[in-house]
């Protein structure tokens, strides 16, 4: 079978798998932005609480993605909560560096005019430092997603959601006759959603980052 007829065969698999690869990269990025942001404004002011951050999330990416699963599965078992688990955890380095950077770059003679017409500090942070600092955020947020669209094709490993399973699929039957439409299928759905969110991560920047910024 032609890997053209696989797909007329299969699409609507494939399209049930990568809705489910690209809604659980989504939520998964929902939560590592709202933590990575977090992260990065309760640390950017000190120096050595925003090195423990930045050491700490990037320690999660020496474990290989397979590993992690595998530690996970004894304490949540299979399915859909070790897959956000690995995918929260994995995507928080980007987030957190790039939030640290971004808010200690904002221009300090900004902040203090911003204080000396009577702006709190919280309002300071929200209307002042996190707009200037959203480039670089927006920065690590992109690398973060393209980190976990790869990442959570391995959530097959723990029967989670996902184009995984077609690739898991594929080389657990290397031999037969669609091992290879498999593998292929799943691998280019996984390239095709990256590209599509990468794309929407740029119109994003463009409809929030004002031009003065963007240039």
């Amino acid at each position: 079978m032609s890997f053209w007829t696989y797909l007329s065969n299969r699409h609507q698999q494939l399209l049930t798998d990568a809705f489910q690869h690209a809604s659980a990269v989504f939520q998964c990025m929902v939560i590592a932005t709202v933590l990575g942001i977090g992260i990065g404004v309760l640390t950017y002011r000190s120096g050595w609480a925003g090195n423990l951050a930045v050491t700490s999330t990037s320690t999660v990416l020496t474990i290989p993605s397979l590993a992690m699963i595998g530690l996970l599965i004894p304490l949540v078992g299979l399915g859909v909560a070790p897959t956000v688990i690995a995918l929260t955890l994995y995507g928080l380095l980007p987030i957190v560096r790039n939030s640290i950077v971004g808010l200690r770059g904002v221009d300090p003679a900004l902040v203090d005019a911003a204080k000396g017409i009577g702006m709190s500090r919280a309002a300071r942070l929200l209307k002042v430092e996190l707009p200037l600092a959203w480039p670089p955020i927006l920065t690590g947020i992109r690398v973060s997603t393209q980190m976990l669209m790869g990442i959570a094709a391995i959530a097959a490993y723990a029967s989670g959601p996902g184009l995984g399973n077609e690739i898991f699929r594929g080389i657990a039957s290397l031999g037969s006759a669609n091992a290879i439409n498999q593998v292929l299928a799943g691998t280019l759905g996984v390239v095709v959603l990256a590209l599509l969110f990468d794309a929407a991560y740029v119109l994003l920047g463009r409809l929030t980052i004002p031009r003065g910024i963007r240039v």
